[in-house]
């Protein structure tokens, strides 16, 4: 058995228009997959940070997150940078968890038009 440590995990997804009916299930889903894919469990979950590009301005993510069960773990939201060649309508995530899995095993997700973020990590 191996020693619980602290890890991040990240994540992305897009959204096709600035509207909590196309925000919200987006957010909800990334969160969804992330925990399935990491096996983390909400008690696992230290704590949440979110960005979102500056097209975004429709609702918090983390509004989405209280919704699916995340309203006792802090959460917090940031605008992203406004790189030109940024990818657009973007939301990510970073989330604070305890977890026995090693650092390269991590599987950070990225979902619909953030998929090529980050091609360099393992699906």
């Amino acid at each position: 058995m191996s020693e619980q440590r602290i890890r991040a995990i990240r994540g992305a997804t897009t959204v096709d228009s600035d509207t909590v009916e196309a925000i919200s299930p987006r957010v909800q889903e990334l969160l969804r997959e992330i925990l399935v894919r990491n096996a983390v469990e909400h008690d696992d979950i230290i704590s949440v940070f979110f960005t979102a590009t500056p097209d975004l301005r429709a609702m918090f993510p983390a509004a989405a997150a209280r919704d699916v069960g995340f309203g006792d773990i802090p959460l917090i939201c940031a605008t992203e940078i406004d790189v030109v060649s940024g990818t657009a309508k973007c939301i990510r995530v970073m989330l604070h968890v305890y977890t026995d899995v090693a650092k390269g095993q991590i599987r950070h997700t990225y979902l619909h038009g953030a998929q090529g973020l980050r091609d360099d990590l393992p699906e």
